[in-house]
């Protein structure tokens, strides 16, 4: 069963469909059915308990026949290979979607951060960068925060390469602190950019979202922007939220505010005053206009797709949807917007930071927040025409929008 697949294969699963539909040269599809390099390493870390402990980090570099690679760096205690390899590739198709000049690549590091002292994890942080230091670089690749990672860390990096190739080169991650240079509008720019294209396929299914109904399962960074952006920006109704602890649902409309005062008091949404607990996967199922999963990945399977009432399912988290599952909700007619277009703003708005400490020149958030629009309407319409013109569902249309401009770079390159 594919739903079994490590998440390498299902990203090459992915790819081929895409490449069967659109008749991909078989040159190209080799190319970019592996990553172009792979490194391990071994990270010696002090302990505040006095002793040496070695934790094994990773960095792939997918593709970068558009640019430097660029993707973020995760501290996780079940990180794999396969987990990164998969995330560079849909770094590759992410920065290509949204046709900005960068290719893809991801790195990771198993630990749990969550056990770490400030000190361990400046340790750690500074120790990753001292080893995968030859590989990355302003006009190499680009690392950036992911999972369990922070500005605050992002710093500590940005400074040890800085202290390794004696000068300055701040351009050499994002995400940074403001102090550090990083951009304004990059805190709420993943929810952001997908609130814009949740507007693009709402005009495509004739959605009055100032009447919707949302749910949005997850309530980290792109959950929490999402419920206060899509309330802010359209005046639809956030009827459910949930996090790793349970949900509230309440029919008149949770409030932002009040959302974040209920986690910062109890440490879950559940609970919500006024509000019915559910679980997360009975979000998944409620009769809402539309489904945002902003929380992990393989939450809508082949057990579940077919109960999904939503007419429109936004993916802000990455991989939330199977193989299996994009097949049953295509044929219920449900518009399922794939991650990698949907939650694109991060990397585009990481895009202007670098372009930013790449120049020297600061802009006003308002800038940003029109840039972003700007790219995010222009990648969603790209997609639902090649939805049109190839007769598929949006994962493989957005798909075949980004294989074509990687591979047409890399033809142009002569690497095929």
């Amino acid at each position: 069963m594919a739903e079994d697949l490590d998440p390498f294969d299902i990203a090459l699963q992915q790819l081929n469909k895409a490449a069967k539909v659109m008749k991909l040269d078989e040159q190209a599809l080799k190319l970019l059915s592996q990553p172009m390099k792979i490194l391990q390493v071994s990270i010696p870390v002090r302990m505040d308990n006095g002793k040496t402990e070695v934790f094994t980090g990773f960095r792939v570099r997918y593709n970068n026949a558009r640019g430097p690679a660029k993707g973020g760096i995760r501290f996780h205690p079940e990180e794999s290979l396969s987990t990164v390899k998969a995330l560079a590739a849909w770094m590759t198709w992410k920065t290509a979607v949204v046709d900005i000049p960068l290719g893809g690549g991801k790195g990771g590091v198993i630990c749990d951060p969550r056990k770490m002292s400030t000190g361990e994890l400046e340790r750690l942080s500074r120790g990753y960068i001292k080893a995968v230091a030859d590989l990355i670089g302003p006009e190499k690749d680009v690392p950036a925060p992911d999972v369990y990672t922070t500005p605050q860390i992002m710093a500590w990096m940005m400074d040890e390469y800085e202290n390794i190739v004696r000068h300055s080169a701040p351009g050499v991650i994002t995400g940074k602190p403001i102090e550090n240079g990083g951009s304004l509008g990059r805190g709420d720019a993943t929810a952001r950019g997908g609130m814009y294209v949740l507007r693009e396929a709402a005009k495509r299914t004739g959605m009055d979202l100032s009447k919707a109904k949302v749910a949005i399962q997850g309530f980290g960074n792109a959950g929490q922007f999402a419920v206060k952006l899509v309330k802010e920006l359209y005046g639809s109704r956030v009827v459910a939220v949930s996090d790793t602890r349970g949900g509230a649902y309440l029919e008149d409309g949770l409030d932002f505010d009040k959302l974040m005062e209920q986690k910062k008091s109890k440490g879950t949404v559940q609970g919500y005053p006024g509000s019915k607990p559910i679980t997360n996967e009975e979000l998944l199922e409620l009769d809402v206009d539309v489904l945002i999963p902003a929380a992990i990945e393989n939450q809508l399977t082949s057990r579940n797709a077919a109960n999904v009432k939503a007419k429109v399912v936004l993916e802000l988290a990455n991989g939330p949807t199977t193989p299996e599952a994009d097949d049953i909700l295509h044929k219920n007619k449900v518009l399922l917007v794939p991650d990698f277009l949907a939650n694109a703003g991060g990397v585009t708005v990481s895009y202007y930071e670098w372009v930013q400490n790449q120049t020297g020149d600061y802009w006003e958030e308002e800038e940003v927040h029109k840039k972003l629009d700007k790219k995010m309407t222009e990648a969603s319409k790209a997609v639902f025409s090649a939805v049109d013109q190839y007769k598929v569902e949006p994962r493989t249309a957005a798909y075949v929008v980004s294989v074509k401009r990687v591979a047409d770079a890399m033809k142009l390159r002569g690497l095929y």
